[in-house]
């Protein structure tokens, strides 16, 4: 096979029919839903992280009292996705509750993404046109983004648009302020999402023919992304009084023990994440898309490519954090995924005779094997994280509602099933809604000067995790969990604080 002929370009856009849009609808929510089985069959259904229980905080104050605060009556900027936690919002108008909206969300998106990888696919490889979509099913069923789908996060929203922005640039979009106005809109869900404005930018000074025209397409982009972002800007100064999120800067404060490590291993930890699985496999079709697509000059695909990996970069840069699967870098994962498929599929419509079959047999039955082993894989992953959060902190969260005296004020690390289940009056020791722990997340000597300094008069929290702030304290509650022994941890307890 000649590389200069590897992924054609584009010559006409195919679109998706309705046939393909339902089975691909029916694929995601099967996917979805046998998460949600595993969930139920080990423990019971819930959220596999805590941050989901912040949005949901967020969310119903929004809905029921019509302010953006985390505590009633105290604006601030603890939702990293203003835009997740106001769509999370309509739940409550609609009286559905905090569970089945947001997977409804989280499921829409993941079908959103298969729909458009399968457009996409039937673009950038011609020769691709099957009777099943096999690209959309591989992403609605790949472990990383069913496991984003139900855990209540801004992930897959995030992923979507981003994927959205790229997949328009490789399709030959050339409207710009329409992508600047989504790469705008994709920082109200995730911050990082400015680094959009790269791949548009760069597709837009290769595609134009001169300067005037290159000028003239930048303008347009800066202004459609600008007049979401100087919004968004605007806002998070009205609730928290600084440009970003609170989380903008607690993440890194509260990780920065991780910057010690080399930025290589740094960076080799987030280059993994999206190959633990499939995309093992898919590795040589991305390469085979990318060195196909700069032979082509297919400048959308190259400005993707480049996307990812600085995606990646900024990540092992500024938040190397690989734990809950990577979860932060997921959302760059969609594209990797399908421009492995695109040059796994062009690889085998592109053979010849016996040597054609053979390859297309070969690389469906290792693909379809390793895409269901490890959406088994993930749903156990998932079971066990969504046991965790509710044996910890939703169950610690409603006995703290139930026993604690209201006008008591709590401290806590994992604040968002106490904000949700309860209505004390918090100490965030994350940050997030506490903005001025931030400069001594980690030193539990000013912790404590500053607890006490605060009145604070109970402390929820692992013990393993501020052994000197509960040394010598002796718990009035401890959760009994199971799971997080078994991983290795503590369970959650309830210490009184004498300030």
């Amino acid at each position: 096979m000649n590389p200069s002929e590897t992924l054609d370009a584009p010559h006409h856009r195919r679109a998706v029919c309705w046939k393909t849009g339902l089975i691909l609808a029916a694929i995601c929510l099967v996917s979805a839903g046998g998460y949600l089985l595993f969930s139920r069959l080990t423990y019971r259904i819930g959220f596999p992280l805590d941050d989901a229980w912040i949005h949901q905080t967020y969310a119903r104050n929004l809905a029921l009292r019509g302010e953006w605060a985390f505590i009633p009556g105290k604006p601030s900027g603890g939702s990293t996705a203003p835009l997740w936690s106001a769509l999370l919002a309509i739940g409550f108008w609609l009286r559905l509750g905090p569970l089945p909206w947001a997977y409804l969300l989280g499921t829409a998106a993941l079908w959103g993404l298969s729909v458009l990888s399968e457009r996409t696919a039937l673009n950038l490889v011609p020769m691709y046109s099957p009777r099943f979509p096999w690209v959309g099913t591989a992403i609605a069923l790949e472990w990383h983004l069913a496991w984003a789908a139900v855990s209540g996060m801004e992930t897959l929203l995030y992923a979507f648009l981003a994927t959205l922005v790229l997949c328009l640039l490789i399709s030959g979009s050339r409207k710009y302020f329409g992508l600047g106005l989504l790469a705008g809109l994709t920082v109200w869900v995730r911050p990082d999402g400015i680094t959009l404005l790269g791949p548009i930018a760069l597709v837009l000074m290769l595609s134009q023919s001169n300067w005037k025209s290159r000028m003239r397409a930048l303008l347009f982009m800066l202004l459609g992304f600008g007049s979401l972002f100087s919004l968004y800007l605007l806002f998070n100064l009205t609730v928290s009084g600084s440009p970003l999120p609170n989380t903008f800067y607690a993440k890194q404060a509260e990780y920065a023990i991780l910057m010690e490590k080399p930025f290589f291993s740094r960076l080799v930890g987030e280059l993994l994440q999206p190959l633990i699985g499939v995309g093992i496999i898919l590795l040589l079709g991305f390469l085979i898309s990318a060195f196909g697509a700069i032979q082509k000059r297919n400048w959308g695909v190259v400005a993707a490519v480049l996307w990812l990996v600085g995606f990646l970069g900024l990540y092992a840069w500024r938040l190397p954090v690989t734990y809950q699967h990577g979860r932060y870098v997921i959302p760059g994962m969609p594209i990797f995924f399908l421009l492995g498929l695109a040059g796994i599929v062009h690889i085998g419509l592109h053979a010849t005779g016996q040597q054609r079959r053979l390859t297309i047999l070969f690389t469906n039955i290792v693909v379809g094997i390793l895409l269901v082993l490890f959406w088994v894989r993930g749903a156990a992953g998932y079971s066990q994280d969504v046991a965790f959060i509710e044996s910890e902190m939703v169950d610690s969260a409603r006995w703290t509602a139930v026993n604690l005296p209201l006008t008591a004020r709590v401290a806590a690390h994992d604040i968002g099933a106490l904000g949700y289940y309860g209505n004390h009056d918090l100490v965030d020791l994350a940050g997030l809604v506490s903005p001025e722990v931030i400069p001594f997340l980690r030193d539990e000597t000013k912790l404590a000067s500053y607890l006490s300094a605060q009145h604070v008069n109970y402390l929820i929290t692992f013990p393993d995790w501020y052994p000197k702030l509960v040394s010598g304290l002796k718990p009035i509650y401890s959760t009994g969990g199971i799971y997080s022994p078994e991983a290795g941890g503590t369970n959650m307890s309830v210490y009184q604080w004498s300030p």
